[in-house]
């Protein structure tokens, strides 16, 4: 039936810091570029082959995804549906804030000038199923960020609303999922 791998992006400086990027245009550090890096070869390595990577047009993701492309040899195309969410007057703010996890329980809420958890489920639900109409034909990369990880997570399995709050992945692993 086919599969999808999805790509956290490589560190940025908020990572350090603790702090929310959602859709402020953070940059990689060094260690983000030697991660995405690392990355390429990787799945060179491993074999792992895909059509197409697709990417957020945040550059801590575009810049992670053209160094994979360039590795593999796979090309890559700007999705802005896979931008991460914007968490408006959260931005900037510690990520492990105790308003900004309370905040994070209501999926409707929109953080004050930024996108609910429900909107930007509906994106990515909506790119996920076009990805799934072609699964058996074309498998692709996909490049992005944590907060869009917890929703394509969500789309393969049952998550209650503390495991969505839990989940992430590290930046640039990679994740398989099968449809």
């Amino acid at each position: 039936m086919g599969c999808v791998y999805f790509v956290r992006h490589g560190q940025t400086v908020w990572n350090v810091e603790n702090k929310i990027c959602g859709a402020t245009d953070i940059a990689l550090t060094e260690l983000g570029h030697q991660q995405a890096i690392e990355t390429g070869k990787m799945l060179k390595k491993q074999g792992i082959q895909a059509d197409e990577i697709l990417y957020s047009p945040l550059i801590r993701a575009a810049e992670t995804a053209r160094h994979i492309s360039e590795i593999t040899g796979i090309p890559g195309r700007m999705e802005p549906r896979l931008k991460e969410q914007n968490y408006g007057k959260w931005e900037s703010t510690a990520r492990d804030g105790l308003a900004f996890k309370k905040a994070k329980e209501d999926f409707c809420c929109r953080y004050e000038g930024g996108e609910s958890m429900l909107q930007l489920a509906q994106r990515i639900y909506n790119l996920l199923d076009e990805i799934q109409k072609e699964a058996d034909r074309k498998t692709y990369i996909l490049v992005a960020h944590n907060g869009i990880a917890r929703v394509v997570n969500s789309y393969f399995y049952e998550m209650s609303n503390q495991e969505y709050a839990a989940f992430g992945v590290k930046n640039c692993a990679v994740v398989r999922y099968d449809f």
